[in-house]
């Protein structure tokens, strides 16, 4: 993306999401650290462009 839908900036940063925060599987329990979200953002409005998890093989079944 090169211009922000909001304001029209051009300036983007990445910040990461984390501890109580953070994502996890909904069926663990409380003690899965389950893994960081990452925003990117404009950084003139603070409008988010997008969001993922930074570690989603923690969510797939073990085999």
């Amino acid at each position: 993306m090169n211009e922000c839908p909001k304001c029209h900036g051009s300036d983007f940063s990445k910040g990461v999401q984390n501890g109580y925060a953070s994502i996890r599987p909904e069926k663990t329990g409380l003690f899965n650290s389950g893994s960081e979200l990452v925003h990117v953002f404009c950084s003139d409005c603070g409008f988010i462009i997008e969001s993922y998890v930074r570690r989603p093989e923690k969510f797939k079944p073990k085999k």
